[in-house]
C-alpha cells in the first residue's frame, strides 16, 4: 500500500488542526498525520517543510502544494478535491418523485 499523498502537520487538541481534519474526512481524502512538538520554537520539522513553524500545515505531493493556515488549507482542499467528493451523499434522491 502506498503512502497517502497528503501529509498534515498538526498538534493534539488544536481546533485549527481539527478544522482541517474535518475537511479531509468530509472529502474522503487519505492523509498522514504528523504530530509535532507543542513548543513553537521546537517545530523544526514543520519549518523545514513549510518555511514556518505554525500548524496546521499540509504537503500535497500530488499537486506539489505546501501551505499553512487552516482557512487557506480548507479553501485549497475544497477547491482542489471538492467536486469529486460532493456527488456521494447528495446524488441520492431520497425524496424522489414518481
Amino acid at each position: 500500500m502506498s503512502e497517502p499523498q497528503i501529509t498534515l502537520y498538526r498538534l493534539q487538541a488544536c481546533p485549527f488542526c481539527e478544522r482541517v481534519v474535518r475537511t479531509l474526512n468530509e472529502l474522503d481524502l487519505e492523509y498522514r498525520s504528523r504530530y509535532v512538538e507543542p513548543m513553537h520554537s521546537e517545530r523544526n520539522v514543520v519549518k523545514r517543510v513549510s518555511g514556518a513553524r505554525s500548524v496546521p500545515a499540509i504537503v500535497d505531493r500530488e499537486t506539489g502544494v505546501t501551505m499553512s493556515e487552516s482557512a487557506n488549507i480548507v479553501e485549497y482542499l475544497k477547491g482542489t478535491y471538492g467536486d469529486a467528493a460532493t456527488d456521494g451523499g447528495r446524488a441520492a434522491d431520497a425524496e424522489g418523485g414518481a
